[in-house]
């Protein structure tokens, strides 16, 4: 019999997991022939009484592990720790908040049974606010241009993948995690599922600008060095234009008679342009190593464990 591993990050959601978790257990038990199932939840540092929810309901009940935060290390880091302490054939990640219906977790379940290594939920309609609609579609071109994710694909934050996939995701190290970049590069046999999304039980997102642009600059520079290659792109087209135009100045000195002073200036707006894009082209070179080495060589945590629960290790 195989086993699932259900990881939901935590925060402000003192309202609302008791219903997520009571989701999750009616939904497994009526595939209890197929499946044995524990649930992970990891308290991100909220400000509410999220972090005695989730120590009562792992008092309650066994299947329950419950991890709390020092401080608020953000969604993804929230995700990395659940993966690393779970031991499921399957992980699903959902959210807290019920928009994520645990009810359809068959259908993840069945992508992945039918050779699927991760799946995501797609949705015809996102019940989110029209600035949130607006962070995944910007979310979802930055995937795309830098992570070299298929157009037809749709990401969101509840998805089931394989367990290989999740040890190959929690040896990144990296203080800052992406989860969506860690799966694009473990495996390309990524499927969609429809599922319905529902609205919020209670309060609003907890993504600000900050957070999403937050998010946008760990992806770009953990897993792709492409603004670093864009820049040298720039800087060499620049180079380019500037040395074209320098011959061109060049050339209309010599066969149409132009004043001196149009000519000093012209020249120097040559030099400046040229030089300034050579800049910019070791800049970015310079920049590539740079953005290597500290891709590999950053230690700082993931997170801080502050408390847990029904957890031996």
């Amino acid at each position: 019999m195989k086993k699932v591993s259900f990881i939901i990050p935590c925060y402000r959601s003192e309202k609302t997991l008791g219903t997520v978790v009571n989701e999750i257990e009616t939904a497994m038990a009526k595939m209890a022939d197929r499946y044995e199932y524990d649930i992970f939840l990891i308290n991100d540092a909220s400000p509410d009484g999220t972090a005695g929810v989730i120590e009562k309901l792992c008092e309650e009940n066994s299947r329950i592990r419950g991890i709390s935060f020092a401080r608020n290390f953000g969604q993804h880091a929230a995700l990395m720790a659940g993966f690393r302490y779970s031991d499921g054939d399957i992980c699903v990640a959902l959210d807290d908040d019920g928009q994520t219906p645990a009810d359809q977790v068959d259908r993840l379940l069945d992508a992945i049974e039918n050779g699927a290594d991760a799946v995501y939920a797609r949705y015809d309609h996102k019940k989110h606010s029209g600035f949130r609609n607006f962070g995944s579609r910007v979310n979802d071109m930055m995937l795309r241009i830098m992570l070299s994710k298929p157009k037809e694909l749709f990401v969101s934050s509840y998805f089931a993948v394989r367990r290989f996939v999740v040890e190959d995701m929690i040896r990144y190290e990296n203080s800052y995690p992406y989860v969506i970049g860690l799966v694009l590069r473990s495996t390309k046999s990524i499927v969609n599922v429809d599922i319905d999304h529902r609205d919020r039980m209670e309060g609003s997102s907890g993504y600000t600008l900050k957070k999403l642009l937050g998010l946008w600059f760990n992806g770009f520079t953990a897993f792709s060095v492409k603004p670093l290659r864009i820049a040298t792109f720039i800087g060499g087209v620049s180079a380019c234009l500037g040395l074209l135009y320098g011959l061109y100045v060049i050339i209309r000195r010599l066969i149409i008679d132009i004043p001196d002073e149009a000519m000093g200036f012209a020249a120097t707006m040559s030099a400046i342009v040229f030089f300034g894009g050579m800049i910019l082209l070791m800049l970015g070179l310079i920049g590539e190593y740079i953005g290597r080495i500290y891709i590999s060589m950053n230690n700082s945590p993931q997170y801080v464990i502050r408390d847990r629960w029904n957890l031996d290790k």
